[in-house]
């Protein structure tokens, strides 16, 4: 499986540039092809960084560059040839971890084909997609609600069978001009093939500055990407609630 990465900038999260997080997280898990989506006036600078990943125990690196926004689906559009119709994990560039994706990869690389994502039990649910699960298995998903129907956020990592970019070529822009990833799980969901993940530890994204500064504690209190840290599982199915004892009806 191959690995894809978006980022467009170089802020530091602690003592190293933020995207330095990502890509370990996949390395973590298994992935060594890894593909850089950036933009901007600075994506030089990555390349300049990372170089072909030798910090990283890699001997390769690939780069993209993606012109404007545009939207998740949109960079992720831009791997298809990388990919070569092969599964893929996508991991945004600002989402870091405590522990390990590991698991969730592997039970992905066993899956036949369609989705998986990983969620994360947020208290603010609604700053998020935000994911309805039922007996294991997604039933909905949206993007932002006011009243979210639980506190299942939908992280930045996301996997893919080989068939995501034809999916992405059906999609229209949402209102705010953009090809949505939420698009693209709901197609999956919509045909029963999303799967899910829970992950454990501490998540976070870091685009904002409360977010970046929040990120920074959490990995000089803990540290990131820790291979014996915690990782992810699978939501268990319901438990069949008991049933009330049956009264006995009085004697008269």
């Amino acid at each position: 499986m191959k690995g894809v990465v978006t980022n467009k900038h170089l802020l530091p999260v602690l003592d190293r540039p933020m995207i330095y997080y990502p890509l370990q997280t996949l390395i973590n898990a298994g992935i060594k092809d890894i593909l850089i989506v950036t933009g901007g006036p600075h994506a030089g600078d990555f390349l300049r960084l990372l170089g072909n990943g030798g910090e990283f125990g890699l001997t390769h690196l690939n780069y993209t560059y993606q012109e404007g926004e545009g939207g998740i689906a949109a960079a992720l559009a831009l791997g298809e040839h990388f990919a070569d119709g092969g599964k893929i994990c996508v991991m945004l560039g600002d989402n870091l971890i405590e522990g390990s994706i590991a698991p969730a990869v592997g039970r992905f690389r066993r899956q036949p084909g369609g989705a998986r994502i990983v969620l994360k039990e947020v208290e603010d649910a609604e700053r998020f997609g935000v994911a309805e699960v039922r007996d294991g298995r997604i039933v909905s998903i949206e993007e932002k609600p006011r009243r979210p129907k639980s506190r299942y956020a939908v992280t930045g990592i996301y996997m893919y069978d080989g068939g995501v970019f034809d999916v992405i070529r059906t999609l229209e822009p949402s209102a705010r001009g953009e090809l949505e990833i939420t698009d693209v799980n709901n197609w999956y969901l919509r045909r029963g093939e999303l799967a899910c993940e829970v992950l454990e530890g501490w998540w976070t994204d870091a685009g904002t500055m409360e977010s970046l500064h929040r990120a920074g504690n959490l990995v000089a209190e803990t540290g990131a990407n820790r291979v014996d840290g915690p990782a992810t599982h699978v939501p268990p199915p319901a438990a069949t609630p008991e049933r009330p004892p049956r009264r006995r009806a009085r004697s008269r």
